[in-house]
């Protein structure tokens, strides 16, 4: 620990002993298996009254990244996602905006233009998203073409085949330099935990990705069948939690992918205040990735408002 807190943490350039120094300096902490995930298992049985309920269906809103990301996707789309954003239900103008819409980078300007002066972020995946398989001089290029065309925040996805083999100063060093490329933009490093076998793994990635210059680290693409859980988001809340006691450095998160219900957002809600506390529960630090939790909060909202059940017809699909 030591050498990491000497040699890595105050991220210097990379080295074959820096890198090594934070994989150690991951895998101080051996992760019990049986542990997360009773953890993780005990958020889901928490009771929360009305008034918190509340409170916390408006958070996720607030901090909420509307996404699309199809190949069929168009301008106009990308234009009405824009304005769900700004007003989720327009009927009810207390309904906050979200944080971001997420689209690829060549729809990066019409977002931007669609949601000027709200501000609502536009985030946009690059670096070969969902696989990340093509030459770093092109993920380079996708992240300075998005970044040029006005995107405030970069979700990148790190090189799972070389961490998966062992080659983590590759992994490091790719983060690092697109980190370089967003300039002012925020960026978001994708980890794709379904990919990386074990929890142990998950912390490793989430550290390299830290101490090479994350602003957020995010469990999935949404794009493979295995997207975020509990129990590997608490993984990674801890790993942001001993991170910032040994660094000082906040980092935020993502949880990205099979988050659909109103009732799944309020645990990881809760599972974020018992971990990390207040201070991140703001957009700054904390986002759901999310293309159809959206209309499952609004209708529960609506519930609590009126005492009756709202059906998904009263809102838009995206």
């Amino acid at each position: 620990m030591a050498l990491a807190e000497s040699q890595i943490l105050r991220r210097n350039e990379p080295s074959d002993l820096s890198v090594r120094a934070v994989v150690d300096a991951a895998h101080a902490v051996t992760i019990d298996q049986v542990g997360v995930e009773e953890r993780a298992a005990s958020f889901t049985k928490r009771s929360i009254k009305k008034d918190a309920k509340l409170w916390g269906l408006d958070l996720a809103i607030r901090t909420m990244d509307l996404t699309t990301l199809e190949g069929a996707d168009t301008p106009g789309k990308v234009r009405a996602l824009s304005a769900k954003a700004i007003h989720p239900d327009p009927t009810n103008p207390d309904i906050p905006s979200v944080a971001a819409v997420c689209v690829f980078p060549n729809f990066v300007a019409v977002a931007k233009r669609a949601l000027e002066g709200s501000g609502v972020q536009v985030a946009s995946v690059a670096t070969g998203f969902p696989s990340g398989q093509v030459p770093f001089s092109a993920k380079l290029d996708d992240v300075r073409a998005a970044v040029e065309d006005g995107a405030d925040e970069i979700d990148m996805v790190i090189d799972r085949g070389a961490f998966l083999r062992g080659d983590y100063a590759t992994v490091y060093e790719e983060v690092k330099r697109i980190r370089e490329a967003c300039g002012d933009a925020h960026l978001k490093v994708i980890l794709e935990t379904g990919e990386l076998g074990s929890y142990d793994d998950v912390r490793a990635a989430s550290w390299i990705s830290m101490a090479a210059g994350a602003d957020f680290i995010k469990t999935s693409t949404g794009k493979i069948g295995a997207a975020a859980t509990l129990p590997v988001t608490l993984v990674m809340l801890e790993a942001i939690r001993d991170y910032w006691e040994l660094t000082g450095i906040k980092v935020g998160m993502k949880p990205a992918g099979g988050i659909r219900t109103a009732k799944q957002s309020l645990q990881y809600l809760v599972m974020l205040n018992e971990t990390l506390g207040l201070e991140w529960m703001r957009p700054e630090l904390w986002r759901f990735g999310a293309s159809s939790l959206l209309n499952d909060v609004l209708m529960q909202l609506r519930t609590q408002a009126t005492g009756a059940y709202s059906g998904g017809d009263y809102f838009t699909l995206d």
